[in-house]
């Protein structure tokens, strides 16, 4: 009897030891996912938009990037009702029009979100590379101050902290930059700092206030991660269209809807699809401090990239604000410190019981969904960020 219990207890140890190397490999491939997710897609932008020939139109990448993310959605629906074409058909048609009161509430972040998607490629073809991803990280500062507005949360001193001092960062890194511009115009170039940078300063605004708003309207539906995402591609769709009507409505009639796509042009697309709707697989696996630590690595990985593929000079100020910019979103992520046995009433009370680190984690999922959050970011969700756009 004693031996079958040494033997039972020593199988559920090495039960738990097995599970505990499989959860350590999955928040490890999530890390790798995350970091290589958020740096690919915005070099793979930057890389071509730079290239000489002819250019394609953003706007019709955007909306091809919607209209892969609704497919997907779609098929995944499909499996998850056992390839039932009538029972995922009667599905689709109560969510969307049955339930038209809550397919509506998705117009505005859809609608923000478009805007973002477009607003990332203005800004990375006028920024370097590294210059985007650190001045981008301004987007977890937008997002905590309406997460306070909106939602009422409660953010810790080191989170106040972390702040200023991503802002100190991005303000020190463009204030590197401001003596670079005078170089890119004797280049010759087509780049728009000023534009590149108003561009990323409104896609973090946009980013911020989607995604809190995005988690409010959420708060007490059932509906899945793929529904939402199919309701917010159809909105994307029909919004981008419209923008690709109003923008480059008469170009694109006489040159094509897929003028100037390219191999490459198609990578970035599929990575601005499916690259949102892979973070919000994959960030269930990683809590706040690993997505901390990817947008950390993902802005080093970035800066290095750029340094051999487009020829980026990094110089001591760039280096401080890059390196505050880090230390911020590590800083950021931390999470909040338990409240002490000696305070009952802290302890149950609202404020506290919504923590920062869950409000990110819930926060994150859905502006990663940017997939261009967005998106990425993960506005594909972000995501979030990229977003989602997915991602972030």
């Amino acid at each position: 009897m004693a031996a079958g219990s040494v033997s039972q207890a020593g199988e559920e140890k090495g039960g738990s030891r097995g599970q505990s190397d499989v959860n350590r490999k999955l928040k490890y491939t999530s890390l790798a996912v995350l970091v290589v997710q958020n740096a690919s897609l915005i070099l793979s932008i930057r890389y071509v938009r730079t290239l000489p020939g002819d250019r394609f139109f953003t706007t019709s990448a955007v909306v091809m990037a919607e209209v892969l993310k609704v497919i997907t959605c779609l098929l995944i629906i499909l499996l998850q009702k056992k390839c039932n074409v009538k029972q995922t058909t009667l599905f689709l048609v109560d969510s969307l029009v049955f339930q038209y009161k809550d397919t509506l509430k998705l117009a505005v972040p859809s609608l923000i979100y478009t805007l973002q998607n477009n607003l990332q490629y203005i800004a990375i073809s006028n920024l370097p590379a590294a210059t985007f991803q650190v001045t981008y990280q301004l987007k977890i500062l937008t997002t905590a101050l309406f997460s306070v507005m909106m939602l009422r949360k409660s953010l810790s001193r080191v989170q106040w902290v972390s702040l200023l001092l991503l802002f100190a960062g991005v303000a020190v890194v463009q204030v590197q930059q401001e003596g670079k511009k005078e170089e890119a115009v004797s280049d010759g170039t087509n780049q728009n700092y000023t534009m590149g940078l108003v561009a990323v300063v409104i896609s973090c605004l946009s980013s911020g206030f989607a995604g809190v708003y995005f988690e409010k309207i959420l708060k007490g539906t059932s509906a899945s991660v793929w529904m939402r995402n199919v309701q917010l591609g159809l909105f994307g769709i029909t919004l981008g269209m419209l923008g690709l009507w109003w923008n480059d409505g008469d170009a694109i009639a006489e040159r094509g809807f897929f003028f100037g796509y390219t191999g490459m042009v198609w990578c970035v697309i599929f990575n601005q699809a499916f690259g949102g709707l892979l973070v919000a697989v994959v960030v269930k696996y990683a809590d706040n401090i690993l997505k901390g630590f990817a947008t950390s690595f993902s802005i080093i990985v970035s800066t290095v990239t750029s340094i051999y593929l487009f020829g980026f000079h990094v110089d001591l100020l760039f280096t401080v604000g890059a390196g505050l910019v880090i230390g911020a979103v590590y800083m950021y992520s931390l999470p909040k410190a338990a409240p002490s046995s000696s305070s009952p009433s802290t302890a149950s009370s609202p404020s506290s019981s919504s923590s920062p680190s869950s409000a990110s984690s819930a926060l994150n999922g859905g502006v990663e969904m940017e997939a261009f959050l967005p998106k990425d970011k993960a506005r594909g969700v972000e995501s979030p960020p990229l977003a989602v756009s997915i991602t972030d």
